[in-house]
């Protein structure tokens, strides 16, 4: 809980700071000379205004919280963003910052949900299918494979992914 009072300090000692770094642009104070905490924490305020309402700005934000070890203020902005309308792509975004942390559950329930709301992407469905096979599902990733292909074959992005989850390779 002390962490949590902690952020909400720092957030609102940094909105001002954030609000005049904005206007006057960043200034390096911010962060020269500080231990990686208090640069991070005090650059994280300015980027929390710069993200605005941009999904996949906060969604970015949300994955330094999470992956941080500030996973309770990382979750707080993937629900926020997931609570309204989302696009798939914001579940897929959210999906891989799962994936980084290495909660493949919650990874693929956010994959789930991206393919849902896009069922032909075929970059989507070869890069899903991608950390499907890494995870050892090869039948399921096979199955998005086949339709990635159907849908748009010979594109270079969907094979090099689909390729590399053969070998251990994470798809990019």
């Amino acid at each position: 809980m002390k962490r949590v009072y902690a952020f909400v300090l720092v957030f609102l000692v940094g909105v001002s700071a954030g609000a005049f770094a904005a206007k006057k642009g960043l200034d390096s104070s911010v962060f020269t000379g500080k231990s990686p905490k208090e640069a991070s924490d005090a650059l994280l305020v300015i980027a929390t205004e710069q993200a605005g309402k941009g999904s996949w700005e906060r969604i970015a934000l949300g994955r330094v919280h999470y992956l941080a070890g500030r996973k309770a203020e990382g979750q707080a902005i993937f629900d926020a963003v997931t609570a309204k309308k989302p696009e798939g792509s914001d579940w897929l975004r959210i999906g891989r910052v799962y994936y980084e942390a290495r909660e493949w559950d919650k990874a693929k329930g956010a994959f789930d949900k991206a393919l849902e709301a896009s069922p032909k992407d075929a970059p989507w469905l070869a890069e899903i299918g991608g950390y499907y096979n890494l995870e050892g599902d090869r039948t399921g990733a096979e199955a998005m494979f086949t339709k990635s292909f159907a849908i748009e074959s010979g594109e270079f992005w969907n094979t090099i992914n689909i390729a590399g989850s053969y070998v251990g390779v994470r798809p990019q």
